[in-house]
């Protein structure tokens, strides 16, 4: 008979996650996650088939708790521009509250991992994909409503706020001074004049 698992799935994988953006994928041992996450390395195998397994379960987890705040913010029917300024703003708050201490996983997995791997790469495209439609949407409703001149599509308008926000994430992890992220978020708003 099979052993019942005495440990919360949820827990472990935050605390994978905290490993494997302070370490990286390849910077992140078996051993490293045993002793984040307190469960042996057969449970670890048990619950998740491989570090890859739990690598992507940390993925998943890193989009509910990072990316789809931002994206439900979006959703808030409030004024596009406003609503597109408070997800930079709640962007670069966080990356200046966590300093230089942990990487944001997307991006570390774009660098180190999504070449090789389809399944890193599959979760990362969803994810900005995701992202880029809620602004899509925010910024054709905000077009239509005379918030934001239509000189430039909302497609091309959304795929460059993604790239500036993950910019201000790799620049976060250089110097995540917030008035300095605040002033290159501001120059990326500028798009919506």
């Amino acid at each position: 008979m099979a052993r019942t698992r005495e440990f919360d799935v949820d827990v472990a994988v935050a605390a994978a996650m905290e490993a494997f953006r302070r370490h990286g994928y390849e910077g992140t041992s078996i051993r490293d996650l045993s002793e984040a996450t307190g469960l042996g390395s057969g449970s670890i195998y048990a619950a998740f088939g491989s570090k890859e397994g739990l690598y992507l379960a940390s993925l998943d987890l890193y989009r509910q708790r990072y990316a789809t705040p931002l994206i439900d913010m979006l959703h808030s029917g409030n004024d596009a521009r406003e609503v597109i300024r408070e997800v930079f703003v709640a962007a670069v708050d966080e990356i200046a509250r966590d300093g230089r201490h942990r990487a944001c996983l997307i991006v570390s997995a774009t660098v180190e991992r999504a070449r090789d791997d389809l399944q890193v790469a599959e979760r990362l495209r969803s994810t900005t994909r995701s992202l880029e439609s809620a602004l899509f949407d925010v910024l054709a409703e905000g077009q239509l409503r005379g918030q934001i001149r239509s000189g430039r599509s909302a497609s091309d308008l959304a795929a460059f706020l993604v790239t500036s926000l993950q910019g201000l994430r790799v620049m976060g992890g250089i110097n995540p001074d917030r008035s300095t992220l605040m002033r290159s978020a501001e120059v990326a708003l500028t798009c919506l004049d």
